[in-house]
């Protein structure tokens, strides 16, 4: 994955969800100067707020928009809502997936309490998108505080996986822009596995070499 090979500035992004994770990427997003629509359950009305308060060119709009607008839509929901996502507008997109599955939040899904599959599988086979699980393993805080320029010492690593290679570079692009490196964990499975609650590196603050290294031992 050569985040080098896509461009991301000037995007439109697409963002289904506003709590913490979502709003902080919109207000990242934005400021970078992408396009964002950002979407709740509740509507857009009550986004209006919060929008006014972000830099940039952002927007409060539908879920339904929101997957139409985005060149990348990133689903920051709670996974036991993934079935709630727009039937249409997300097939064959980059997918960012930032969901976590939570059983005492979310209730209890067989496949994934045996590991047969896991949520970024799912979410791909509900919205026929190309999902790259990714933001899923940092806290929100050091998301929104903790961008660095390239080469400074205490940038953050952000494990990245995926099975569309293309869309892999784009979503590090998008993670490059916004102050912080990407690292490849691997394919969709195996690799969302790496980095999925309860796993070695989930909401550690490494840098990109110290979370390679934990990736290739996992």
């Amino acid at each position: 994955m050569d985040p080098t090979t896509e461009r991301s500035h000037g995007m439109r992004i697409g963002i289904i969800g506003a709590g913490r994770i979502g709003s902080t990427l919109a207000r990242r997003f934005a400021g970078n100067g992408h396009e964002v629509r950002l979407a709740n359950s509740r509507g857009p009305d009550t986004l209006a707020g919060l929008v006014a308060g972000m830099d940039g060119p952002v927007e409060a709009s539908t879920a339904d928009d929101a997957a139409r607008f985005g060149e990348v839509v990133v689903v920051s929901i709670p996974y036991g809502r993934v079935d709630e996502l727009p039937h249409t507008g997300l097939r064959d997109k980059v997918l960012v997936d930032t969901c976590n599955y939570y059983p005492q939040r979310d209730g209890h899904d067989p496949e994934l309490d045996d590991d047969s599959t896991t949520s970024s599988e799912k979410v791909r086979a509900v919205t026929g998108g190309d999902v790259v699980k990714a933001f899923n393993a940092i806290y929100w805080e050091n998301l929104r505080d903790h961008g660095r320029p390239p080469g400074d010492p205490e940038r953050i690593a952000i494990p990245v996986s995926g099975d569309d290679e293309e869309a892999k570079a784009v979503v590090a692009s998008l993670i490059q822009d916004i102050g912080f490196d990407a690292v490849d964990a691997g394919g969709l499975g195996g690799g969302g596995r790496k980095h999925q609650p309860g796993s070695d590196v989930y909401t550690a603050e490494l840098d990109a070499e110290e979370l390679d290294a934990r990736l290739r031992t996992a």
